[in-house]
């Protein structure tokens, strides 16, 4: 099974003062000014951790959850080509910016019917049942095509296409955007449409009836997706034989990787 991801998800914390400032005090009565001086330096980062197996596609159900969670982060370009658009999250060792952030993923089987289109497109235009190279690159042909789909909806110059939760949710494109930590450039957008219905359904369900009752607060129009992230898993597997290591059929070569 290979997972494909969706979208990085940032959520801007309230203004930093007021964390650094209102940490829990032994009195309800403590001024600001004694809460700072018996509160010395910001509260610890936050994490979370979002998962289901029963996020609902339309059909069947399809596994969903939160990815390499990023406290105090920065979502960050990734792409590889100037027409295609992949960004990630991380987290400076401070982990002390105003944003958090993580990938939300949604499982795709190699078997699945929405790798059927992407199929063909290295293989010579060979039908989906040809075993050859084609067909096992029909993960990579989908991961490319969402990346430049998401470059088309940005307008180009990694400028990524971005939609509040809440628009995301309910099917309609943003026409505003909170702020983002992402410096190339936002475009609130109608990112849903970036993606095969039975991912967004699936990814709709698991917000509003898995993520939102797992973590309440989690559904609310501040939190922005950021479209695509793509790669965070491999679209291709290379099988490695179990005592020497090397690649399947190919002497000499050590698959490595993460």
């Amino acid at each position: 099974e290979t997972d494909d991801g969706l979208w990085t998800i940032e959520l801007k914390s309230k203004d930093q003062k007021t964390f650094k400032n209102t940490a829990s005090s032994t009195t309800t009565t403590t001024t600001e000014e004694q809460q700072q001086q018996n509160h010395e330096g910001r509260l610890p980062v936050a994490s979370y951790r979002l998962a289901t197996d029963k996020a609902f596609d339309g059909t069947t159900n399809r596994g969903a959850y939160s990815f390499c969670m990023c406290p105090g982060g920065q979502i960050v370009p990734a792409s590889t080509q100037d027409d295609e658009v992949c960004v990630n999250g991380m987290s400076f060792s401070k982990r002390d910016s105003l944003w958090a952030n993580s990938a939300l993923v949604v499982t795709v089987n190699p078997n699945d019917a929405i790798l059927d289109p992407y199929r063909h497109v290295y293989n010579g235009g060979k039908g989906k049942e040809e075993d050859d190279d084609g067909h096992v690159l029909a993960g990579l042909a989908f991961q490319k095509d969402m990346e430049r789909k998401a470059s088309i909806m940005g307008g180009g110059n990694l400028t990524v296409p971005v939609q509040r939760v809440t628009d995301f949710v309910n099917g309609v494109a943003s026409t505003t955007a909170p702020s983002s930590s992402y410096r190339l450039g936002i475009k609130p957008s109608a990112c849903h449409e970036i993606y095969p219905k039975p991912l967004v359904n699936a990814l709709r369900d698991a917000i509003v009836n898995h993520f939102e009752v797992q973590m309440p607060g989690f559904l609310c129009e501040d939190a922005l997706l950021h479209a695509v992230e793509t790669r965070t898993s491999s679209p291709v597997r290379v099988s490695r034989d179990a005592v020497t290591l090397q690649a399947v059929g190919v002497k000499g070569l050590f698959p490595a990787g993460e």
